[in-house]
C-alpha cells in the first residue's frame, strides 16, 4: 500500500529481501570461483557450487526463519547451498568465510546496484533544475529571508541553487559508490587464518569478480564505509527536501507562484490542488536523518565482531536507499510538471508597495549623505510609508530630506535593476552542470 508513495520501483527492486539474498549468493559464487582459480578448492567442487547457486531455489522466507538460531541469514543459506551439492562440492561452499563477510559484501552489492537507478534519477532531477534555471534566468521573484520579502531575485537563480546542490550531493554519492563500497573477506576474526592465502590476494580477486573495491584490510568493525554511504544519502535527501519545501511554500494559495502539474486531490474538498509530490518528498526526507543517526550510532563496535551494532545496519541501509530513491523519483516528477506563474511572481513583488527595494534606495542615497545616515533615513521613511499605507515611492518623493529626483526614485524602485549577479550566477551553475557531461 505504501510502496508507490515513498519508493522508486527500480531502487526498491535492488534493496528488497530477494535482492539481499541474490547478493549473498553472488558472494558465495564468487568465493568458490576465485578459490578454484587459486587452487584452494577443486574446479569441479566450484562448478557444483556455481550450478547449485544458479539453478537452486532459495526462499527468503525460509532463510529468514532459519536465521533465528544464528542471528544471521547466512548460516541457513550456507546449509541450503550445501544441500544442493555433493560432499566434494561442500568443501567449496563458504570456505574460509564468516557470516559478516557475506552480509557486509552483500550490503555493498545491494548499495552499489541500488545506487545505479538512484543516481540516474538524481541526474534527471538536476536536468530538470537546469531546464527551469535556463528558462527562468530573468524571471523576477521576491527573495525571502526569515519567510518575509527581502530583495528581488530571479526564479532562475533559485533553481540554479537547487541545481548546484543536487549536482554536488550527487557527486558525493557517486564517489562513495565508486570508491567506498568494498568487498569483505576476513574470515572469523579478520585474519583469513582458515585460507592458505598468505598475501591476501584472494581479497583483490574477490573484489574484481564482484565489481567492488578491494579494502586494505578487513573492515569488520571499521564502519566508516557504511557511515559515508549513510551520510551521502542523507545529504541527497536534505537537498531534495529543501526543493520540496520551497515548492510547498511557493504553491500556497496566498503566494501561488508555482503549481504542481499532477495529482493534488482531496478526499473532502473538491477545489484542492495540493502539492502532493512535494509532500511525499518531504515525508521521505523527514525520515532519513534518523536513519543516518542510526548508522552513525552503530560505528563504535566491539573488538573484531560487534554484538548488535553490525546487525542494526542491514535494515537501516535498505531503508535509506529506499527512501532516498523515493525522494529522487518524487522530486523529478514534481519538477518535470511544475507550472511557473511569472505574472503572479511579479505581482507579489509589489505586495509591500516597494519596500523590498529600500536597500537600493539607501545604497543610492549613501553616496550623498553617508551609509549610516542613508540607512537611518530610509528606514524612517519606510516606517512612515507602512504606517500610513502609502507606497514607498510616494513617501520618498514627499520627504524633502531624500533629495532624489522622480526618475532617480523610479530607477531605485525597479526590481529588474537590482539583481546584482543573479544572471551570471545562473550561467555559472548551468556551465558547471554541462561540464559534468550533462545537457
Amino acid at each position: 500500500m505504501w510502496g508507490n508513495l515513498f519508493t522508486d520501483p527500480d531502487v526498491e527492486a535492488e534493496v528488497c529481501d530477494r535482492a539481499w539474498l541474490r547478493a549473498m549468493l553472488d558472494f558465495e559464487r564468487a568465493l568458490a570461483i576465485v578459490q578454484a582459480r587459486a587452487g584452494l578448492v577443486s574446479e569441479e567442487a566450484a562448478r557444483m557450487v556455481v550450478t547449485a547457486i544458479d539453478v537452486g531455489r532459495y526462499d527468503p522466507v525460509a532463510i529468514g526463519e532459519g536465521a533465528l538460531t544464528s542471528g544471521t541469514p547466512v548460516v541457513p543459506l550456507v546449509r541450503a547451498i550445501g544441500a544442493h551439492v555433493t560432499a566434494e562440492g561442500r568443501a567449496a561452499v563458504h570456505n574460509g568465510a564468516t557470516s559478516q563477510d557475506v552480509l557486509d559484501t552483500a550490503m555493498s552489492l545491494v548499495a552499489h546496484r541500488a545506487l545505479g537507478p538512484l543516481l540516474s534519477g538524481l541526474r534527471g532531477v538536476a536536468d530538470e533544475c537546469a531546464r527551469l534555471a535556463a528558462r527562468h534566468r530573468d524571471t523576477l521573484i521576491a527573495g525571502r529571508t526569515l519567510a518575509q520579502h527581502a530583495l528581488p531575485t530571479t526564479f532562475g537563480l533559485k533553481c540554479a541553487g537547487w541545481l548546484v546542490a543536487v549536482d554536488e550531493a550527487g557527486d558525493a554519492l557517486d564517489r562513495v559508490r565508486g570508491t567506498r563500497l568494498a568487498v569483505q573477506f576476513g574470515g572469523a576474526a579478520g585474519t583469513l587464518a582458515a585460507v592458505a592465502d598468505p598475501r591476501g590476494a584472494l581479497v583483490d580477486q574477490l573484489a574484481a569478480e564482484l565489481g567492488l573495491v578491494a579494502p586494505i584490510v578487513p573492515w569488520h568493525t571499521d564502519r566508516t564505509r557504511v557511515a559515508e554511504l549513510a551520510c551521502a544519502l542523507g545529504e541527497v535527501s536534505g537537498v531534495l527536501g529543501k526543493i520540496a519545501q520551497d515548492v510547498v511554500l511557493l504553491a500556497q494559495t496566498e503566494v501561488g507562484e508555482v503549481t504542481e502539474g499532477a495529482g493534488g486531490t482531496s478526499s473532502a474538498m473538491p477545489h484542492k490542488h495540493n502539492p502532493v509530490r512535494s509532500v511525499l518528498v518531504t515525508a521521505c526526507a523527514r525520515r532519513v536523518p534518523g536513519l543516518v543517526a542510526s548508522a552513525l550510532s552503530a560505528m563504535p563496535q566491539e573488538h573484531e565482531r560487534a554484538a548488535g551494532a553490525w546487525h542494526s545496519e542491514w535494515h537501516t541501509v535498505s531503508e535509506l536507499l529506499s527512501l532516498v530513491g523515493g525522494a529522487v523519483r518524487g522530486t523529478r516528477e514534481l519538477l518535470s510538471g511544475l507550472r511557473v506563474d511569472p505574472e503572479r511572481m511579479r505581482r507579489n513583488l509589489e505586495l509591500t508597495g516597494g519596500l523590498l527595494m529600500a536597500e537600493n534606495v539607501a545604497v543610492r542615497l549613501a553616496a550623498r549623505v553617508g551609509r549610516s545616515e542613508a540607512q537611518d533615513l530610509v528606514a524612517e521613511v519606510c516606517r512612515t510609508a507602512a504606517a500610513a499605507g502609502l507606497p514607498l515611492r510616494e513617501a520618498l518623493l514627499a520627504d524633502l530630506r531624500i533629495g532624489l529626483s522622480e526618475k532617480e526614485v523610479d530607477d531605485a524602485l525597479d526590481p529588474a535593476g537590482y539583481l546584482g549577479c543573479a544572471g551570471e550566477f545562473v550561467d555559472r551553475a548551468l556551465a558547471a552542470h554541462r561540464e559534468r557531461g550533462r545537457p
